[in-house]
């Protein structure tokens, strides 16, 4: 199978990879990048928050991910569940994505968003957040209560009643000796206490059996709480808001990522044409050297250098083949396929000089995620504050409660509490919470002054980058013009086979090192955007460059 290179203008690529035009690679043996079959395209795996709402859309028509603290979602869709192709295990709530093996950078990153379990676990971190939020708004509602009870009793019980009879015998007696006066020739009257004791039992067994039910509806409103609610909200709302500035810090860094790994891809595939290229010239060189050898215009020992400059060719294309297949395999690990990715978008160097310094730093202060994470702890500790200042404030309730009856009892008051003594010490809390306020202004100027620091470093590793690129260009040309003139003098005898190998070498060296200082801007310039809060603004820097190496996949 041939892989076309793309066919750019000698004015927009300033490296030459070979001393004439380049229009194709042959793939000629096991070593090369790819096979002769182009694989078929399969599904991977789109992990999703349960909740969310995303379209199912392909790589080409997926929306460009939001870098805004507030997260957007698409319309609900059916899920399904897949097998992830990396860990193998059945991922829950995913959409299938139908994606070509060939990506673009930016294709790529959009991928990303949609596959990244990261991406996704931060979503759902960010997601409980904001519910715990929404529950705590509503703590100063009414509270509205209803209560229903069903009961059912059975009593079997002897009550003992002798203590009761001797104390109503004995009062008997008593009064009506008191009532009538001793006559002596009455006759002796009845014993009336003992005719009514007579009447009362020992004991009595008393067995009783029903059931009661009853309903009530209550109401507690508390109507005060001395910002105490307020104060748990923020604080909530703050927590989420770190929760987004992390999950755009890790967004941030994985669209990093991306880059590094998509153009290392690049760079190794570029190393392996031309260690490739330089295999087939080598061949020739060989091809010539025997048939000098055999007319005797060479020595044997001549002879012997060429071939052994050709198995030493050999090699160092099988590594720099199974370097660029590695490279392929840490993008298509990212990007969670189960087929290789092949990047389409080229290594690239612009020749025009970047904006000032500055221009970029204040970019990061305003974009950075850092400075936002640090603002929302600052926002936590002074809604801990405000939580702490009503400690010794009251918290005044109303309260109703009324059986549902058919004539119904009820009961209604307000109910106000002060804490008087114990639980919290206010003052230290108070104390705390200030030094955590302080520590958060004292943290935002440390990011701060690191952010510029490193912007200002990443800004002079593109300069570098661009100004080592440029300065290389000379000693491509170079290169490539003594290496032709090194080839027509071994044909003629000026030179020997030796001559040719080492010119041949030059030139290798001479295009490596301008491929990966092309590298070098590349991910010196990703490294500036994300210092500055901003990845994907190397998108703009990518399209608008002058200067572009060839690249071996096109769509």
């Amino acid at each position: 199978m041939k892989f076309t290179l793309s066919a750019l203008p000698t004015a927009m690529m300033t490296v030459a990879l070979m001393s004439g035009p380049i229009v194709t690679y042959a793939s000629t043996g096991s070593d090369n990048i790819e096979s002769s079959d182009d694989m078929t395209p399969v599904t991977v795996t789109k992990i999703v928050d349960a909740d969310g709402q995303i379209n199912n859309q392909t790589a080409q028509t997926a929306m460009a991910p939001s870098h805004t603290l507030a997260e957007t979602h698409a319309e609900h869709s059916a899920l399904n569940t897949l097998i992830d192709p990396i860990t193998h295990k059945a991922v829950d709530n995913s959409y299938p994505l139908e994606v070509s093996s060939f990506l673009s950078l930016e294709q790529a990153q959009k991928l990303l968003a949609q596959v990244s379990p990261k991406i996704a676990a931060n979503q759902a971190a960010i997601a409980a957040s904001e519910y715990q939020t929404e529950a705590l708004r509503t703590i100063d509602n009414p509270l509205v209560f209803a209560r229903v009870s069903a009961s059912a009793y059975h009593l079997d019980e002897d009550i003992d009643l002798s203590s009761l009879r001797n104390g109503i015998v004995n009062g008997v007696n008593n009064t009506v000796d008191n009532a009538v006066p001793p006559i002596a020739d009455l006759p002796d009257l009845p014993n009336f206490g003992e005719l009514v004791g007579e009447r009362i039992p020992d004991s009595y067994n008393i067995k009783r059996s029903g059931s009661t039910t009853g309903a009530g509806l209550g109401v507690v409103w508390p109507i005060y709480t001395a910002g105490r609610t307020d104060a748990l909200t923020g604080a909530s709302d703050a927590r989420t808001q770190e929760a987004v500035a992390d999950s755009i810090l890790d967004k941030n860094e994985l669209y990093n990522t991306l880059i590094e790994r998509y153009f290392k891809a690049q760079l190794a595939i570029i190393a392996a044409y031309l260690r490739e290229d330089a295999y087939d010239t080598l061949q020739q060189t060989d091809h010539m050297a025997e048939r000098l050898f055999e007319e005797g215009f060479i020595s044997r020992v001549d002879r012997l250098e060429a071939q052994s400059a050709l198995a030493d060719a050999k090699s160092e294309s099988v590594n720099a083949n199974n370097d660029a297949r590695l490279a392929m395999i840490a993008l298509q690990r990212l990007l969670r396929t189960d087929y290789r990715i092949k990047p389409t978008t080229p290594l690239f160097v612009s020749s025009r000089p970047l904006p000032d310094v500055s221009y970029f730093q204040d970019l990061a202060l305003n974009n950075h995620p850092g400075l936002q994470k640090v603002a929302a702890k600052r926002a936590q500790a002074q809604q801990l504050h405000a939580l702490s200042d009503t400690g010794y404030k009251p918290t005044v309730l109303l309260y109703g409660y009324g059986q549902l009856e058919k004539d119904p009892s009820w009961v209604a008051g307000i109910s106000a509490s002060w804490k008087l003594w114990g639980g919290l010490d206010k003052t230290a809390s108070l104390a705390s919470s200030n030094a955590q306020i302080r520590q958060a202004d004292l943290s935002e100027i440390e990011v701060s002054d690191n952010l510029l620091l490193l912007v200002e470093k990443n800004w002079h590793d593109v300069n570098n980058a661009q100004s080592r690129y440029q300065a290389l260009q000379s000693n491509v040309d170079l290169a490539a013009e003594v290496l032709r003139l090194r080839r027509l003098g071994l044909q003629e005898g000026v030179n020997t086979t030796v001559d040719v190998v080492q010119a041949q070498t030059q030139s290798l060296k001479a295009r490596t090192e301008q491929a990966q200082a092309a590298n070098d801007y590349v991910q010196s310039l990703a490294a500036l955007m994300q210092s500055c809060g901003t990845p994907l603004a190397f998108n703009a820097y990518l399209n608008a460059a002058d200067i572009q190496l060839p690249t071996l996949y096109t769509e």
